[in-house]
């Protein structure tokens, strides 16, 4: 003989008790309130379009540089190619292919490599076999304002 189950149902809530559960989360604390002021771009960087507004911490491709050195920590960088920049009100202006005088500048956080990909090639019947890994190289930066 199989083993049975019980299922009990659900008790009723009374008005009483309803009331107590909506003080217990009234007594919750409020979410952090993030101001945004609803101004954004688009830039175009490492043949990839990203949608930024200040505040924004980016994972972006390895930045060119015309000298060998490394972007350092707190470094300013200005992205000049920006596609498109709202004000969060009422203008929206959209470049041709990209708006002229307009600049997102930003601060370097980190650059680094990201998780190693494993790649292999197959051929079967063939003895073809080839697996080499890669590591993409990022920088991180931290959108300071819109101009």
């Amino acid at each position: 003989m199989a083993d049975t189950k019980t299922i009990e149902k659900p008790k009723k809530v009374t008005a009483k008790k309803a009331s107590e559960v909506a003080e217990v989360k009234a007594v919750k604390k409020p979410a952090k309130k993030v101001e945004k002021t609803g101004e954004f771009a688009v830039i175009e960087t490492g043949g990839k379009q990203y949608v930024v507004s200040v505040g924004d911490v980016l994972t972006i491709e390895k930045l060119p540089r015309d000298d060998k050195e490394e972007y350092k920590e707190g470094e300013k960088i200005v992205f000049d190619k920006v596609l498109l920049v709202d004000n969060g009100k009422d203008t929206t202006t959209i470049g041709t292919p990209y708006i002229k005088g307009a600049k997102v500048t930003a601060s370097f956080e980190e650059g680094g490599k990201g998780k190693k990909i494993t790649v292999i090639k197959f051929k079967s019947k063939s003895r073809y076999f080839k697996k080499y890994g890669h590591r993409q190289p990022f920088n991180k930066v931290k959108i300071e304002a819109l101009k």
